[in-house]
């Protein structure tokens, strides 16, 4: 039986620091050690972001059951991901159409924690409109973690595209999923990891 590896997928100006990626990283580091924690820092732009996690992906994929989690913007990536490889993710608070999103974002932009700026353009948001999964090839692949009060995101967007997978939909809250600290255990439970 191969080991497991995590992949854990931050979302749009986030990095490997976010709160959830570390919670993740502590949990498995105190609990389950035997799981390969990989927590990429994706560049800033679709096309390249997916490039690194399609090289992350053949990179592992032989030697590793591979499960996956996506925040926000790293939903959608893991949406992808699943529709090419059938990979399990967990998505919490996951971007569904973050291509219309994103056009309020175009221009000048700064990574909170990398202080990376980069200019966001049309051109970007096509990218990531060539990344969209129209329909769920398998629903029981997904788990979704869903805050109501997400600031950033219409959380109604995720519970409509998860209709057929696992939900948990949590009243209040906000974009970054607070306590997330309650969840690791079930999560590498439902990866299979």
């Amino acid at each position: 039986m191969k080991p497991s590896l995590l992949l854990y997928i931050h979302g749009f100006n986030s990095s490997p620091l976010s709160h959830k990626a570390n919670v993740m990283k502590e949990y498995c580091a105190q609990h389950r050690p035997d799981i390969k924690v990989v927590v990429p820092q994706l560049p800033c732009f679709p096309q390249q972001a997916s490039e690194l996690l399609l090289e992350l992906v053949h990179q592992y994929q032989d030697d590793y059951h591979i499960g996956l989690v996506g925040s926000s913007l790293g939903g959608y990536m893991s949406m992808w991901l699943n529709g090419k490889f059938g990979f399990k993710a967990v998505l919490v608070n996951p971007a569904v159409k973050p291509y219309e999103l994103l056009l309020d974002y175009l221009g000048e932009q700064e990574n909170l924690y990398t202080h990376e700026r980069y200019t966001l353009e049309a051109h970007h948001v096509d990218e990531l409109r060539s990344l969209d999964t129209p329909y769920l090839v398998n629903p029981a692949d997904f788990w979704l973690l869903q805050q109501t009060e997400d600031e950033i995101l219409d959380y109604r967007q995720a519970v409509a595209k998860f209709a057929l997978a696992k939900q948990t939909i949590e009243e209040g809250g906000d974009h970054s999923f607070i306590d997330f600290e309650r969840y690791p255990k079930q999560i590498i439970e439902f990866l299979s990891l």
